[in-house]
């Protein structure tokens, strides 16, 4: 190589070694301290994309989650609700009991009766008030057909949909709750029962315990509605425990593909502080080699001079 002052060929080779690698160094030093392996498109265009639609999913999972849980929430407000109405339904039970023997006459009756049609009162009170979220559940509003409930009016009525999938456009992603009426109407008692089919007092089972006959009629007419009442708490505590188990699904899900996330988008710290150790290095030699090629230039002056 001729011994030139015009063009110092050397300096500008260190320079652009140098430049590589603090360029490289400064990405080692991007990488550690985010700890991310995919921080810009130019990482990894393929990698931030598949990455930013893994992180997508996964906060969907999580929401899945919460949307799960808000339903048992619901769930567990229409049994405790339920479970009330089941203890005035025993005590509307012992009432019919201790009308129906013959030891009682009609005015003592009457004054039995007032206490049963408290009871069937009062379970319409809670049925008609029980909601959660502004969402009445006992009522009869969260009953009917699915289609019901479709989301394209401001206040659906119809079986309740619970979503929880990251799509929707199949039944893996929602399904729906349903309740049935718990009102004393719907159970079939007290005076705002309807009239039952059949000939006699037997049209008016469950109505009232005011005669001795009435109140032998009234004790089937609460069985009937005890066992109606049970089904739908059995029917929530089903739909309970299949919620429990989506969640325990979901978080497995999010779990695995957030582990699929991480090794595509995080740094391997070890692998990433070797790299950032030797691009120091390659600095720091740089450095020196340019200081040393910037004075060879020098060593024509002593030609000139001599």
């Amino acid at each position: 190589m001729s011994l030139v002052i015009n063009h110092n060929l050397m300096a500008m080779n260190a320079s652009r070694n140098l430049s590589d690698s603090y360029g490289s160094l400064a990405t080692s030093t991007r990488r550690l301290s985010s700890g991310l392996r995919v921080g810009t498109a130019a990482d990894d265009a393929a990698g931030l994309a598949i990455r930013e639609l893994m992180r997508s999913e996964i906060s969907s999972l999580h929401q899945g989650v919460r949307n799960a849980n808000d339903a048992i929430s619901m769930i567990q407000t229409a049994d405790g609700a339920l479970q009330v109405i089941d203890e005035k339904l025993v005590r509307m039970k012992e009432l019919a009991m201790q009308a129906a023997t013959g030891t009682y006459n009609s005015d003592q009756r009457l004054i039995i009766d007032s206490e049963y049609q408290a009871m069937a009162s009062e379970i319409s009170r809670i049925a008609s008030a029980t909601d959660f979220n502004g969402i009445y559940l006992l009522n009869g509003n969260l009953s009917g057909q699915i289609s019901d409930h479709n989301g394209q009016i401001l206040a659906p009525t119809g079986p309740i949909k619970i979503h929880f999938g990251t799509g929707n456009d199949s039944s893996e992603d929602y399904y729906y709750i349903a309740i049935q009426a718990a009102t004393s109407s719907a159970l079939g008692l007290g005076h705002a029962a309807a009239a039952k089919t059949g000939t006699g007092d037997a049209v008016n089972a469950g109505k009232t315990v005011s005669t001795q006959g009435l109140a032998q009629l009234a004790m089937q007419a609460i069985n009937d509605a005890i066992i109606s009442k049970d089904k739908i708490r059995a029917n929530l505590g089903s739909l309970q425990n299949r919620l429990e188990n989506t969640i325990t699904n979901l978080e497995i899900q999010a779990e695995n593909l957030q582990a699929a996330e991480s090794r595509i988008s995080d740094v391997d710290v070890a692998t990433e502080m070797t790299e950032f150790v030797r691009q120091q290095i390659l600095t720091q030699s740089a450095v020196a080699m340019l200081a040393q090629a910037n004075s060879l230039p020098r060593m024509a002056m002593q030609l000139i001079g001599g």
